[in-house]
Parts: C-alpha cells; structure tokens; sequence
C-alpha cells in the first residue's frame, strides 16, 4: 500500500477559476473587448507579471497589497528575488515600459493591455486577489490632446455595450474642478479632502464631515464641499451648479471646462449612459484632470467595474521627460464573476471542437487520421477519437462533450464518408473536401 500523503484539493479564496463551458464565455468577451480596442487603433502590449518594488512602489499607498517573490529552495545568500513583486495593476507596469522603450515607441502611444494582476487583500464579494483587468491607455511627450479623454469613454461604452451585463453608469468628474473648488475655499490641504471625499459612497455625508473636521475644516469650508459632491448631469448643468455655489479658482475654471468639453463630446451617447458625477474623486494622488468610474446601476455597492482618469507624470518618474497620459481600466473578472455567481452566464460547449472523427477500427485508423486532416485544413476544429473502441462509446463521448458533428470515414475500401448532426440526429453522406455544416 502506497503510503504517499494525500492531498485535499480545495478552492484558494480570492482565486476565481471557471469550468470549461464558462471559461469559453470569458475567452468570447476577451475577444471583443480586444477587437473593440483594436477598432479604434490602440496595440497590444504585454509586460512581465513581475516588476522591481521600486517600480511597483510608484503609486506609495498600495504598498501593502504587493505580492513579493521568494523562491522556496532560495539560497539565504541570494537575494536576487528580494526586489521584486506581482504587479497589483497595469499602469504602473505600462509607465515603466514607454519609459524603457521611449526611442522604439510612435507617440502619442496607444496601448491596451490585457492581463491578470495580483492583490494581497481580503477576498470578499467583488474582490479577488488575482484578476484580469484590460486597460487602455494613451501616452504622449508633454500633452496629451483633451479628445482623448473623451475617446476612451467612447471606447469603453461600446465595448460593454456589447456584452450582456446589467446597466451602468459611468461617472465623470475632473480632479482640477475638485482641487480648484477646495483651493477657492481656503483648504489648505485639498488632496486629503479628495481622498475623504473619494469614500462618500461608502461612509456617506457625515462619515466625510467627520475626516474633514479632523483635517482642520470648518463648517463653512465642509459644507460646500459636499454640496459639491451632491452635483450631477450634463456638462452644461454640472457648470451651472458649480458656479451657483459661489466658489472663484482659475484651477477650478480650467477643469469645469475640460469636464464640459468631454460630456459635450459625449452627448450623442445614450442619455444617462454616461453622466458628470462631482462625487467621484478616485483616490490614487496620480490623477491630475479627467476622471471615470463605472459602477452597476442596481448594485452600486458592489463596487467599480470601470475606472481611471488622466495623469501628468506617472511614465516620467522613470525617465527626463514629461509623459502625461490618460486610461480607463475595465475589471473583466469582477463583471464576470457577478455574473457567474448569479446564474447569468450561459456557459459555452465544453470544448471547441466541430468534429470528432470515428476510429472504425484498428485498419482504419490512418484513414480517419487523414480525413481529420482534411476537415482541419477546412477550418474545422477536429479531432479523432483518440482509441479504438466500439463506435456507441466514440458517439457517447461526443454527446457529453457537446461536438454538433460526428464524422464516420469509410468502414471498409471503397465505402462513403457519413456525418452526423447530434442535434437534430440526422445522418448523411459527405465529402470531407467540400462539406458544408450548413448547407
């Protein structure tokens, strides 16, 4: 009796895996989110799951949620892996690479990037610790053109229009109008308002007015700030609101007007689709302008399914230029999930095949061989049964694994080619040269 431990396989919180029928349905989005990026010029990039902390530390608060690389059998001496981490996004990766390869690159640069990240926090429901996110970015020497911010909404609105998910929202804000307001009260730290009141919607009015009044704020300076967080529509009415409120700023003025040039571009979306939300703040300090984030219409709390905005010099820390940019990030897994989780994926087949080709027997199997050869060169997705069997058990196999075709190559010299439709359980001479599913 073999006495080699048993291992008790179990799922690893945080660490979604699907079955083959969903992962077919994942790997179809991936198709046309990528197509849908690919549509309006942007490349395909991909960088090493790993980066150097230094370059994973760029962003200062997520420090504690990297995942460090240590070899098991690592020699105490050798500390070559010590320096390095799963990236926990693709921004910051992506910054790094335009630095790295500045002088191959066409600019303005525009990327998309689809990749899981990993995040050491606690599993709950919308949050994993490994992930796909597909981003799409534009970077550029010294300026990046304003039609951008509005362009990537645009992008990102038809690829999640056409997927079968919920209705949502995305909420734009610009993070000048913010620190411009802030400014125009007297606040003399306006960045940490903008990350208080990034958490409005989950501690709410007072829970805000409570950081704010530990920053120091008064009554007087709190109250406008969220009377400006309650302000949402199109650009011409959030500019209304704003200016109702009585707040002057040069830095504010600047960003209600970017905000209205990028809803204005957007108006020929569908109304409601995409709105100007004051609320919205993101709180990474890299933002410098433009900011999106997505959320379901009937779940909210569920958290973001899109975000990103504008940065001024995330890539030039890397390098003497200044390379400002601006992306939008959609999280694949955490729609996906939510979806798996309800029920409200329709799984694919179990597995791509078109055809499975009958071994008759061993004489025949060269022939059978040879026909899925043919089939393949045809584009179809073949494969032969992979023993010799009796032929009910070579047809039950295709049934479970939900193959629409079963090819019968002759059974002796000189005899026909037969397929059979499994759905509608019909059978019928054919050619494998210039057979037609279809017809």
């Amino acid at each position: 009796m073999s006495d080699q431990r048993v291992v008790r396989p179990t799922p690893i919180s945080g660490f979604p895996e699907w079955t083959p029928q969903v992962r077919a349905v994942e790997q179809r989005w991936l198709d046309h989110i990528r197509a849908g990026f690919e549509s309006f010029g942007f490349a395909s990039v991909e960088t090493p799951s790993v980066e150097n902390l230094d370059v994973l530390m760029a962003k200062g608060e997520t420090s504690q949620e990297v995942y460090t690389l240590h070899r098991l059998q690592a020699d105490a001496k050798d500390d070559s892996d010590a320096r390095l981490g799963l990236h926990f996004d693709l921004t910051v990766p992506f910054a790094r690479y335009v630095a790295q390869h500045f002088n191959e690159l066409t600019f303005p640069f525009k990327r998309y990037q689809m990749q899981r990240v990993w995040r050491g926090e606690r599993p709950q429901e919308g949050r994993y610790r490994e992930f796909t996110q597909c981003d799409i970015d534009v970077i550029n020497v010294d300026s990046v053109p304003l039609h951008f911010d509005a362009e990537l909404p645009r992008i990102v609105h038809r690829v999640l229009s056409g997927l079968d998910i919920p209705a949502w929202t995305l909420n734009v804000n610009n993070r000048k109008v913010l620190q411009g307001f802030y400014e125009g009260l007297g606040v003399k730290d306006p960045i940490s308002v903008i990350r208080a009141v990034d958490k409005l919607h989950k501690i709410g009015d007072e829970g805000v007015r409570e950081i704010l009044v530990s920053e120091g704020l008064t009554t007087e300076q709190i109250d406008p700030c969220l009377a400006l967080a309650r302000i949402k529509g199109d650009g011409a009415t959030v500019v209304t609101a704003v200016r109702e409120l009585g707040v002057v700023s040069e830095l504010l003025d600047e960003g209600l007007e970017e905000l209205a040039f990028v809803m204005n571009d957007l108006a020929d979306l569908p109304e409601g689709d995409v709105v100007a939300d004051l609320s919205i703040a993101r709180g990474l300090d890299y933002y410098t302008g433009t900011v999106y984030e997505a959320s379901f219409d009937d779940d909210p709390e569920y958290g973001s399914i899109c975000a990103g905005g504008r940065y001024e010099n995330l890539a030039g820390q890397f390098i003497r230029r200044k390379l400002p940019g601006v992306g939008l990030s959609i999280g694949l897994t955490r729609i996906f999930a939510k979806l798996v989780a309800e029920g409200r994926i329709e799984g694919g087949r179990v597995c791509p095949t078109d055809v499975m080709v009958v071994v008759p027997n061993a004489e025949r199997r060269t022939e059978a061989l040879r026909t899925g050869e043919l089939l393949r060169g045809r584009g179809f997705n073949t494969e032969v049964f992979h023993s010799i069997a009796k032929v009910g058990k070579q047809i039950q196999y295709a049934s479970k694994k939900g193959i629409p075709f079963v090819w019968f190559p002759p059974f002796e010299e000189g005899g026909d080619h037969e397929v059979k439709d499994m759905e509608r359980g019909e059978q019928a001479t054919a050619d494998p040269t210039d057979w037609d599913p279809k017809g």
